[in-house]
């Protein structure tokens, strides 16, 4: 049923995205922008087939034709998330779709709480690896054997190049970027103290209500994965501070100059 939906979905889109070979989300922070990218086309989700709603704020609902250095690449403008009450499968369809429009390379980014206590607001992480503790995974049920293996493997769930071309351009900008696990959970209730210390424990440096569905489908389907995060604040259990969702904002959109100017690059040498 995923990939017959994914299949109505690129036959609404496809004379228009055809052509690009890189697929981003945009997380909070880059979800309302685009002006680091020549914008050729846009579609609103709401006239995608099968293509959910985004009813978060700070996350616009648009598919974006774009390009950057020169390549053309398609931008999902807004995520969907398992709080929102939609399902791993609903979460990660924007991936079947550019599964279904041939995306070989897939660059997922969001805002995440660092939990690594030599991070600092601000920082750009590069996705080592992820826990899974939303629960949920996209993967569950009948397997389609045209959207991928019964039993992906996940090893190197983070390409080791795309990884590698993100330090690369960290260089060039001279911009230090950091790098670590990403724990991903439902949400959206934010982490207590004594969440952000077991996360800590089992190896997470940074913390975030998204991706993993995401990134699951993305291996699932044989794409290279790449995620980066904006680390926003500092989750210290020893010493907790109130997180503030507008404060958050603020400096995922502060940051995102930096972010932007890294993707550029990335997507030159990819």
């Amino acid at each position: 049923m995923i990939y017959n939906r994914a299949l109505k979905a690129a036959e609404f889109v496809e004379d228009v995205f055809a052509e690009a070979e890189t697929g981003i989300f945009l997380g909070t922070g880059l979800g309302g922008s685009v002006d680091f990218m020549k914008v050729i086309e846009s579609v609103p989700y709401s006239e995608i087939p099968h293509f959910p709603i985004s009813t978060v704020e700070s996350h616009a609902g648009e598919m974006i034709l774009g390009e950057i250095s020169g390549k053309k690449v398609i931008a999902m403008k807004g995520r969907f998330h398992l709080y929102e009450g939609y399902t791993a499968a609903q979460v990660s369809f924007p991936v079947r779709l550019m599964q279904v429009l041939g995306i070989k390379n897939l660059v997922v980014t969001n805002s995440s709480g660092g939990l690594n206590l030599s991070f600092k607001p601000g920082d750009l992480m590069i996705i080592e690896d992820h826990i899974n503790l939303t629960g949920e995974n996209p993967l569950v049920g009948i397997n389609d054997e045209n959207l991928g293996p019964r039993f992906p493997d996940m090893s190197c769930a983070y390409d080791l190049e795309l990884r590698e071309f993100a330090f690369e351009a960290g260089e060039e900008l001279d911009i230090y970027i950091q790098k670590g696990v990403y724990a991903g959970l439902k949400g959206p209730s934010l982490e207590t103290p004594a969440e952000n210390r077991f996360l800590r424990t089992i190896g997470a440096d940074a913390v975030g209500l998204s991706t993993v569905c995401e990134v699951i489908a993305g291996n699932h389907a044989g794409m290279r994965v790449l995620g980066m995060s904006i680390i926003t604040n500092i989750n210290n259990p020893d010493e907790p501070e109130e997180a503030k969702l507008e404060d958050i904002i603020d400096v995922a959109e502060d940051s995102a100059d930096k972010l932007e100017k890294v993707l550029k690059i990335i997507i030159r040498k990819i």
